[in-house]
């Protein structure tokens, strides 16, 4: 049963540490019924360098508390400029990724969150989905499949078997039925491998940006062929998805391009890529009939040109659908925060290998206390009645 159309922001804060996008969506947790205007405010240098000294550290960490702070303080920032929103979708920064071991780790409080835009804020998406059991990781697909949905209401595409490609700091891939009767049913996901994390830190590393702007260092470069068959041999790949890595679960390949120069280290990262996307092929329920890119990696000529050559069916930005690349992941955390209102899975056996269906995520009120939520607390166009 579907319920009233909720006007939510969703933010988020890639493993790219580049900024923070916010996107309105309106929703009820399951159909899309319209998108929104959307923003982005961009790390300084200064905050880029708190983030980066944070990484791979835990609560209680030196550094963490300034993390979390800049975290909050910038999505408060971005929120003020949206105060249409009925609710916040707030991810945090992603510190730490490690759900075999000590868990997960997102910095930044949405209770702080809340208090500061004076607005109920759902946030801490993945802990529950770890304590069950499950990987945390990716949380995109559910919201995929209702994208894939849309779209075919929308006349935009067809009701067949897609591939959503996410290109952040690490590459994650959804393979979406529209035609089953849920995200349930229509969705197998996992984590491919790196993505931009390796070639932003390597181009940030020389002093040569924050990134290979539109892939042409890697145009003018040369992969290395044995890095690259090395790094396919890591068991990641062999595992059975769903499946998901840290940021910095392949620092060996990092380290492998060390000594190439610029340009063919970006060609080799590059080449990496698309092959961890071809081996994440190997898994799929069928061939998909479209590969859609989303995330900062399709703006990168050089992955594009890689994976459509790699590939055996057509790639396009998910703008090809009528979506937003740069905003999908930011709308996706305000279509999660409204599922999360109504007490619905986020997350499941086939995205994330939790053992059943999970809905994670905490909701906190501008008073400082938490509770669950009920929608029966917004008027009908989801402002605070």
């Amino acid at each position: 049963m579907t319920g009233r159309m909720i006007r939510a922001l969703g933010m988020m804060s890639g493993t790219s540490l580049d900024g923070v996008d916010a996107a309105l969506i309106e929703t009820d947790g399951e159909r899309i019924g319209g998108f929104g205007r959307s923003g982005y405010r961009a790390y300084s240098g200064n905050e880029a360098e708190i983030l980066h000294a944070a990484l791979g550290r835990w609560p209680g960490d030196e550094g963490v508390a300034d993390a979390a702070e800049l975290s909050v303080a910038a999505h408060a920032a971005l929120a003020a400029e949206f105060p249409e929103a009925a609710l916040i979708g707030y991810h945090g920064q992603t510190l730490t990724h490690d759900p075999g071991g000590r868990g997960t780790h997102q910095a930044g409080s949405g209770a702080d969150l809340a208090r500061q835009t004076g607005r109920r804020v759902i946030w801490d998406f993945r802990s529950e989905d770890v304590r069950q059991g499950g990987q945390g990781a990716p949380l995109a697909p559910f919201f995929h499949w209702a994208c894939a949905d849309w779209a075919a209401r929308e006349g935009t595409m067809a009701p067949a078997p897609v591939l959503f490609l996410n290109l952040g700091g690490v590459g994650n891939l959804t393979w979406v039925d529209p035609s089953a009767a849920g995200p349930e049913q229509g969705c197998l996901a996992f984590d491919t491998g790196p993505a931009n994390a390796p070639i932003n830190d390597m181009i940030r590393a020389r002093g040569l940006g924050a990134r290979d702007e539109g892939g042409a260092l890697a145009a003018r470069g040369r992969a290395d062929p044995a890095i690259v068959d090395d790094f396919l041999r890591h068991p990641y790949f062999a595992r059975t998805p769903p499946k998901s890595l840290d940021r910095d679960a392949f620092a060996g390949l990092s380290r492998a391009v060390a000594e190439l120069d610029a340009e063919d280290a970006a060609a080799t990262l590059v080449a990496a890529l698309a092959a961890s996307v071809v081996a994440g092929f190997d898994h799929l329920p069928s061939p998909p009939e479209q590969v859609l890119v989303c995330g900062g990696g399709r703006h990168n000529a050089a992955i594009m040109a890689a994976l459509s050559s790699a590939l055996p069916c057509e790639v396009l930005p998910v703008e090809a659908i009528g979506l937003d690349g740069d905003m999908l992941e930011a709308q996706a955390f305000g279509w999660l925060a409204v599922r999360v209102l109504r007490g619905l899975p986020t997350s499941g056996p086939a995205t994330t290998a939790a053992p059943a269906p999970v809905c994670g995520g905490r909701i906190s009120t501008p008073r400082g206390t938490e509770s669950d939520f009920s929608d029966s607390s917004l008027d009908g166009s989801g402002h605070s009645a």
